[in-house]
C-alpha cells in the first residue's frame, strides 16, 4: 500500500492516493511485475510536484487552476459508456482509414477497432495486452522517454494510464496505409478522467504513419491525460499526427516524447481545435546524426478557449535539421500560447534549426502569448527563431481587391491560406484531405471569417 501523506504538500493530491489505493488492490496483478512500482513512482512523483502555476516559467501563461479543481474521478470501469459502432461514424476520419484502433474512456473497444490481416509484419495492439504477452521488449521502452521528470501530469498518467496503442514496425517493415488511434469520451459526470498511453517504435528502415484523434460524445467537463512515446531508428520514416476536437468544456493535457536516431525522418502535426484549455507538451531528441525533424501545428479556437503548445527540441548530434511551424487563427476572447525552445549541445555541430510562430486574431479581444527561445552551445549551426501577432494583412487585402476580388472572398482567401499552409505539410493524402474539409467548414462557420 502507499504510505500516507503526511505533508502539506501532498495533501492537495489526497483524493489521488485514494483512489490509486483502490486501484492498487483491483489493479496490481495487471501487467508484469515492474509495472506497478513504476506507477508508485509517477504517483509519488506528482505528489511532489503538484498542479504547475503562474510563478512556473513554462506555465505562466496557462492556468490550471481550474483544471485543479475538478474533483478527480478516473474512469476504472472499461466496460461502462461504450457506444454503437455506429457512433464514430460522424467522426473526421474514423471511417476514412481502413486500419484504425478505438478507444472510448482510455479502454480499447474491439467492435469498434479494426485491424487488417496483413500489416507489413507491424504489430498493432493495444498496450494492455502488449503489456501481458510482450513484457520484457516493453520494459526497454516504456517510460523511458517520457519519463516523469518535471512534468506531473506525465507522471499522473504513469500512476494512472488503463491501456492505449502499441505501435511497433520491426526493422525493414512498413504499411502504405496509416494507422488510426481514435480517442472518444462519453464522460457525463465533471471529473471524469482517462489517461491514454501510446509507445510507437519504428526501427531500422521501417514506414510508418500514425494518427492521433481525440473526441467527446458530450458537452462535459472532463479531464484527457495523454502520453505518448515514439522511437525512430536508423534511416526509418516516421509521420505522426495529432487531432484533438474534443468538447468546448473539457480539459486536454498531452505530452508527446521522440527519440530520433540516424539519418531518420521525423514528422509530426498537431491540429486543435477543441477543449476549453489544452496544452501539448513536445519534447523531441534528436540522438543520431543526420536525421531530419518537422514539427508542424494548427489551432483554431474561439469564445474562452485556451490552446497552448510548449516544445523543446533538442540537438544532441551534429548535421541533424529541426524545422517547426505553427500558426493559430484566434477568435472571441481565446487565446494562444507558443513556447519554443531549441537546444544545441556543444557536439551538435551542422545544427540546421528554425521555428516559427504565426498568430491571426480575428477579433480584438483575443490574444496570443509566443516565446520562442534558441539556447546555442555549438558554434557551427544555423538556427533562426521568429513570431508574428497580429490581424489580416492590408496590403494583402488590397492587393486582392486590385485584381477585382470582393472584400469578403478576399478575407477568405487569406484565412485560407493561412490555415492551409499548414495543413498542406501533412503527407498521407487521405488524412491530409480530410482535414483539409474540416477545416474549411470551421472556418466558414466562423462570421469573422468575412466580417468587413
Amino acid at each position: 500500500m502507499i504510505a500516507t501523506q503526511p505533508t502539506r504538500e501532498m495533501k492537495v493530491t489526497d483524493p489521488y492516493f485514494k483512489h490509486f489505493e483502490r486501484f492498487e488492490k483491483t489493479r496490481s496483478t495487471d501487467g508484469p511485475g515492474w509495472l506497478f512500482p513504476m506507477r508508485k513512482a509517477g504517483l509519488m512523483r506528482f505528489a511532489e510536484t503538484g498542479f504547475p502555476t503562474l510563478r512556473d516559467e513554462d506555465w505562466r501563461y496557462t492556468n490550471v487552476a481550474p483544471l485543479a479543481s475538478l474533483p478527480f474521478k478516473p474512469v476504472f470501469d472499461s466496460a461502462s459508456g461504450f457506444p454503437e459502432a455506429r457512433s464514430i461514424r460522424p467522426w473526421p476520419l474514423a471511417q476514412s482509414i481502413g486500419c484504425r484502433l478505438v478507444f472510448v474512456n482510455g479502454c480499447l473497444s474491439p467492435d469498434l477497432s479494426l485491424i487488417p490481416d496483413r500489416n507489413g509484419g507491424v504489430k498493432i495492439k493495444n498496450l494492455k495486452a502488449a503489456l501481458r504477452e510482450d513484457p520484457d521488449f516493453l520494459h526497454a521502452h516504456f517510460s523511458r522517454y517520457a519519463g516523469n521528470g518535471d512534468n506531473s501530469f506525465a507522471a499522473l498518467n504513469t500512476a494512472f494510464f488503463q491501456d492505449g496503442a502499441f505501435i511497433h514496425a520491426p526493422a525493414g517493415s512498413g504499411l502504405t496505409e496509416p494507422i488510426l488511434l481514435v480517442f472518444l469520451s462519453t464522460a457525463t459526470d465533471g471529473g471524469n478522467t482517462s489517461h491514454p498511453r501510446n509507445l510507437i517504435i519504428a526501427e531500422k528502415g521501417s514506414r510508418l504513419a500514425v494518427f492521433e484523434c481525440y473526441y467527446s460524445v458530450n458537452d462535459a467537463v472532463y479531464f484527457t491525460n495523454a502520453v505518448t512515446e515514439v522511437v525512430v531508428g536508423d534511416a526509418a520514416r516516421l509521420e505522426h499526427g495529432k487531432f484533438q476536437d474534443e468538447s468546448s468544456a473539457a480539459f486536454h493535457m498531452a505530452s508527446m516524447h521522440a527519440h530520433l536516431a540516424d539519418r531518420c525522418d521525423f514528422r509530426s502535426h498537431s491540429v486543435a481545435t477543441g477543449a476549453r484549455l489544452s496544452r501539448n507538451n513536445i519534447r523531441i531528441k534528436l540522438d543520431g546524426e543526420g536525421s531530419d525533424c518537422i514539427l508542424n501545428g494548427l489551432y483554431l479556437t474561439k469564445g474562452d478557449q485556451l490552446c497552448d503548445h510548449h516544445m523543446i527540441v533538442e540537438h544532441a548530434k551534429p548535421h541533424c535539421n529541426s524545422h517547426e511551424y505553427f500558426n493559430g487563427i484566434l477568435d472571441g476572447r481565446s487565446r494562444g500560447v507558443f513556447h519554443g525552445r531549441i537546444f544545441v549541445r556543444p557536439e551538435a555541430q551542422k545544427t540546421d534549426a528554425k521555428q516559427t510562430n504565426k498568430n491571426l486574431l480575428l477579433s480584438d479581444d483575443a490574444a496570443a502569448n509566443t516565446k520562442p527561445q534558441l539556447e546555442i552551445y555549438a558554434d557551427d549551426v544555423k538556427c533562426t527563431h521568429g513570431a508574428t501577432v497580429g490581424q489580416l494583412n492590408d496590403e494583402s487585402i488590397f492587393y486582392l481587391r486590385a485584381r477585382g476580388i470582393p472584400l469578403e472572398t478576399a478575407r477568405r482567401m487569406l484565412i485560407h491560406a493561412f490555415a492551409g499552409e499548414i495543413i498542406e505539410r501533412i503527407q498521407c493524402e487521405s488524412v491530409r484531405n480530410e482535414l483539409d474539409r474540416l477545416i474549411w467548414e470551421r472556418l466558414e462557420q466562423n462570421p469573422q471569417v468575412a466580417a468587413k
